[in-house]
């Protein structure tokens, strides 16, 4: 039994395993999400650099709502590291659901 276990809902209990199922996933999303606005950022200066007329306002705010986007990834894997640790990541789903199948309804 983990940590407050006892005090969770089945499905708070799932929700919290499928986090810690996609630590790894929520890191590399955050990662490529880093990379993407890098180039993009360094494109649009680029292309800036080459036609003075091109406007960097709404470029810049793309390049943002990408660095925002990987800023909540980093969030996820932040806390689903956190729920391992407390020891939501020991069993397996089909422990917990008592289903041979688990995939199936996802």
């Amino acid at each position: 039994m983990t940590i407050g276990e006892d005090k969770l809902s089945a499905g708070e209990l799932r929700f919290a395993r499928r986090a810690v199922r996609r630590t790894r996933l929520s890191r590399a999303i955050s990662i490529a999400g880093l990379v993407v606005a890098v180039l993009l950022a360094v494109y649009y200066t680029g292309n800036h650099l080459q036609h003075p007329e091109f406007r960097l306002g709404p470029p810049a705010v793309i390049v943002l709502l990408v660095l925002l986007n990987a800023r909540q990834n980093l969030r996820q894997y932040r806390h689903a590291r956190t729920l391992e640790k407390l020891g939501f990541g020991a069993q397996s789903p089909a422990a917990l659901t008592g289903v041979a199948d688990y995939t199936a309804g996802e």
